[in-house]
């Protein structure tokens, strides 16, 4: 059990967050070593695109876009998103100039945690509740036996999938972070 639980759920999001934080790492250092660190002062502007293109998804699962598949859209919005992050995080570097601009960082890096977290605990749930029913259906359980035996596992299942409400608070805060940050520097560089 706990092997299979290191292995579908744990290591993947380690994975992920560790890649996440590894490219970022090598990717300021090689601008660094480079010379072309000012290049990372402007992949701000792509990392920002990306992320807000990865809203398609939640726009669409909310019925706002009528087109479009979700699963493909879902796996956009996390490659977007993982990568638009990455652009950012280059982007903000080590270099500490400013708390605005690492307040919308932390916000990013906490909404990033929450949505890899949230989607990894939502699929292992409905995994979960799905592999109890066909082992109830196997036994040859009438279907309203089967519900009544997964209720509970369902309504957590349910409870569970209220993680948006607060993945989506968190990106509010990041957005309007990030929304300061990109006015402060077009008022600082003299961009307006």
């Amino acid at each position: 059990m706990f092997n299979s639980l290191w292995r579908q759920q744990i290591l993947p999001f380690v994975v992920l967050l560790g890649a996440l934080a590894a490219a970022t790492l090598a990717g300021d250092y090689l601008l660094h070593v480079l010379d072309l660190a000012w290049v990372g002062r402007y992949l701000g502007i792509p990392g920002t695109i990306l992320i807000i293109t990865s809203l398609i998804y939640s726009l669409r699962k909310r019925k706002l876009i009528g087109k479009g598949d979700p699963k493909s859209l879902l796996k956009m919005h996390e490659l977007s998103a993982w990568l638009g992050s990455l652009m950012v995080l280059i982007h903000g570097g080590v270099h500490f100039n400013a708390i605005l601009p690492w307040l919308a960082m932390c916000a990013m890096g906490v909404n990033v945690i929450s949505g890899m977290v949230g989607k990894l605990l939502l699929d292992r749930s409905r995994r979960h509740v799905q592999a109890q029913r066909a082992q109830f259906q196997l036994r040859g359980m009438p279907k309203a036996e089967v519900e009544q035996a997964v209720f509970w596992d369902a309504v957590a299942l349910d409870a569970m999938k209220q993680w948006r409400k607060v993945h989506i608070p968190i990106f509010i805060a990041f957005a309007a972070l990030s929304l300061g940050h990109i006015i402060s520097v077009f008022l600082f560089w003299g961009w307006v």
